[in-house]
């Protein structure tokens, strides 16, 4: 079966004014969109077609030949994760096991914030800042254009997205703004604990 764009977990107006549904709009429904129409386009008749996303990206990490599959597959990947990363009324300090860890790995939520940021807005060009569980320590990472945690044994709990299109209507150049509102007013954090918890 060919992949379909996954609905986003929200309505497109549930994240405003942090982001509006004018760039929720242009970012699903066209950039999300055109990832899903390439990779099916590229694995049709192929050995991959009917493949898992997972099993794809894997595949097609290693080969040259396959680099627009990886790419358009791992970005769908990386979409799909980020808008769950997202939720209305998020941010600020989390809770429970996953303050714990923070506490922990990072020495306290604010020195983690500092380190996500550092990592959002230094992450040169495209691409993600992630917080990621690696062999039981909590790590802040970052990815350049569709690369991802999973190829590097990592396990993402939530992810920022820092290519332009992700923020430049609402906040033109001012990329560290943007990841100062996702971490104070939008990270879902129940989302990261779920992360957390799976064993997968």
């Amino acid at each position: 079966m060919a992949f379909t764009l996954p609905p986003l977990p929200y309505e497109k107006n549930a994240l405003e004014p942090y982001i509006s549904a004018n760039t929720l709009d242009f970012h699903h429904e066209k950039h999300h969109q055109a990832y899903v129409d390439n990779l099916n386009k590229l694995v049709e008749g192929t050995e991959l077609n009917g493949q898992t996303l997972e099993n794809i990206i894997h595949a097609s990490a290693k080969d040259p030949a396959k680099a627009g599959i990886f790419n358009n597959a791992a970005q769908v990947w990386n979409h799909t994760f980020y808008w769950h990363s997202l939720k209305k009324d998020g941010g600020g300090t989390p809770s429970g096991k996953l303050l714990e860890r923070l506490d922990k790995d990072f020495s306290g939520y604010d020195k983690f914030r500092q380190a996500f940021k550092q990592a959002g807005t230094t992450q040169f060009g495209s691409g993600w800042a992630w917080l990621v569980e690696e062999k039981g320590t909590l790590k802040i990472t970052k990815t350049a254009n569709a690369d991802l945690p999973m190829f590097h044994g990592q396990k993402a709990l939530i992810a920022c997205d820092v290519w332009e299109h992700a923020y430049y209507l609402d906040y033109q150049n001012r990329r560290a703004d943007y990841i100062d509102v996702f971490l104070d007013h939008l990270v879902n954090w129940g989302f990261a604990e779920k992360n957390l918890e799976n064993d997968s």
